[in-house]
């Protein structure tokens, strides 16, 4: 069978293409597509030293996903070219299944993906600092990574007004077992939310509006704890 391989970034650029395809057996794996790809000499010296993630018609997938006739799978390099945890701030709607697909790794056995929408206003508006969040944001993921021994971590946060339903933060996280993977994305989300500068109107369907109530910086807090 016939699979179709996208490629992005780094491996695009070594590729000379932004698609390959790989001749497979029937039932084959991710994985047995991947030995495939690292065979190709354009291919074997980046999948050699760069993680990647995997997506099967544009869902995340794990090295075990079988693969079927026709399947698009696509190779996603670290967004943040493999610098660290991703964090990034956007006006752009955000995608949980894309960055879930970027912490894919094949030590990870448990991958844990959250976002919060929003719910009970008509929309929010956020406010951020955004190259200081974002900075934030890296700096807690990377504690995280090495805290509860995560393979990956990944956040995004909107900006601007987020509507009824859409998600304003995701994050996504992969470890060896479950149990670090759901404290590593509990942890994650509950300091963005305490720690990143990033601050909330809530507008309801009348045009009324409130900033919603935070907790004092971190320093602030200290402050308080020292007077």
């Amino acid at each position: 069978m016939t699979v179709r391989v996208r490629l992005f970034a780094v491996l695009r650029e070594r590729a000379g293409s932004d698609t390959v395809e790989v001749e497979l057996g029937d039932g084959a794996t991710v994985a047995e597509a991947l030995e495939e790809l690292a065979a190709l000499p354009s291919l074997a010296e980046p999948l050699a030293r760069i993680p990647v993630g995997m997506a099967v018609n544009r869902a995340y997938a794990s090295p075990e996903t079988r693969l079927g006739p026709d399947d698009e799978l696509a190779l996603i390099p670290p967004i943040s070219g493999g610098a660290g945890p991703h964090a990034r701030v956007t006006e752009e709607p955000l995608s949980l299944e894309a960055l879930a697909a970027t912490v894919g790794r094949p030590e990870a056995g448990a991958v844990v993906a959250f976002q919060g929408v929003t719910r009970e206003v008509s929309r929010l508006e956020y406010e951020a600092y955004a190259e200081m969040a974002e900075e934030r944001i890296a700096a807690i993921l990377a504690e995280c990574v090495e805290r509860h021994g995560l393979e990956a971590a990944a956040a995004e946060h909107r900006s601007g007004a987020v509507a009824l339903g859409e998600p304003s933060v995701i994050v996504a996280v992969s470890a060896a077992h479950r149990e670090e993977a759901f404290a590593g994305a509990r942890e994650a989300i509950d300091r963005i939310k305490a720690e990143a500068p990033i601050w909330k109107r809530e507008v309801e369907s009348g045009g009324e509006s409130r900033w919603a109530e935070g907790e004092a910086p971190p320093l602030a807090r200290s402050e308080e704890r020292a007077g």
